[in-house]
């Protein structure tokens, strides 16, 4: 036995978006048995295992064209417009799950788009929500992940700037002094959700309390990646895992303290698990 003493961060695990769009689901899987979902429900592998073992049945875009009256879930990152004008011709009933704070940032970006405004969105590329966000503005904004994609001397002189709600706070509004720097007036719209971006803050803190930190994250998760790395620069010793099969008794030593911690879309059961695992080493 390693005699591990383990933690979990109790501000770990699902956002409210997540949550709701969770629930959501679970509520009529038990009503009716199945679900159709549009893309994962989740960036996490296991979450989503556990609820197709329930049910849910993971669709695309392209599986949509050819469904007809049916229930399909719309997850927390939010779609385009043209996605529920296909719903309508289809006799789709779609349950909306869109986070709360995307749907506003739509909203935002479409009256925006309306004034004809020249919208520049920080976001990755193809991400589900960035998706959602572009088709607000007929695909017509210009999405960047990093300043160097982006030719700023022939750029328009007025730009109005958003952001994906999961991207780095600091780092949107260094774009923003940069970008004004160069001379370009930026109407800035910081629409980055606090509950994700003060994440780092309070994952930085827990990340010292102990000797080494394992972070638990999908893969897929663009949140996960980025507090990982947070993580990681606090406390070298920390390790990434997206299940169990994943961590490695050698990376302890006798009587360690480990924190354990994850993303947003990182649901507590699977840190749970990965708390028993570690304690019965």
């Amino acid at each position: 036995m390693l005699n591990l003493q383990v933690t979990i961060d109790n501000n770990s695990g699902f956002c409210f978006g997540v949550v709701y769009a969770i629930e959501m689901a679970e509520d009529i899987l038990d009503e009716q048995g199945y679900l159709y979902c549009l893309g994962d429900i989740v960036h996490n592998d296991e979450e989503v295992k556990r609820l197709e073992d329930k049910g849910l049945r993971i669709i695309n875009h392209d599986d949509l064209v050819s469904l007809r009256n049916e229930k399909v879930l719309i997850r927390a990152h939010g779609e385009p417009p043209s996605t529920y004008e296909l719903a309508l011709q289809n006799n789709i009933e779609l349950i909306d799950a869109s986070c709360p704070v995307v749907l506003k940032l739509q909203n935002r970006i479409k009256n925006s788009h309306d004034k004809e405004d020249k919208i520049y969105i920080y976001g990755k590329h193809g991400h589900a929500e960035v998706i959602g966000l572009l088709g607000q503005t007929s695909n017509e904004a210009v999405v960047f992940q990093d300043l160097s994609e982006l030719d700023v001397a022939e750029m328009p002189r007025r730009i109005t700037l958003y952001s994906q709600t999961t991207k780095s706070t600091d780092k949107f509004y260094e774009i923003t002094q940069k970008l004004q720097e160069a001379g370009i007036e930026v109407d800035s719209n910081d629409t980055i959700c606090r509950q994700v971006s003060n994440r780092d803050k309070e994952l930085r803190h827990f990340a010292r309390q102990f000797d080494k930190i394992i972070f638990v994250s999908g893969s897929k998760s663009s949140n996960g990646k980025v507090l990982y790395n947070v993580c990681k620069e606090t406390n070298p010793n920390t390790h990434f895992v997206s299940k169990l099969d994943d961590v490695n008794p050698g990376w302890f030593d006798n009587g360690d303290t480990v924190g354990i911690c994850g993303a947003t879309s990182t649901p507590m059961w699977l840190m749970e698990d990965v708390r028993n695992h570690l304690l019965a080493l």
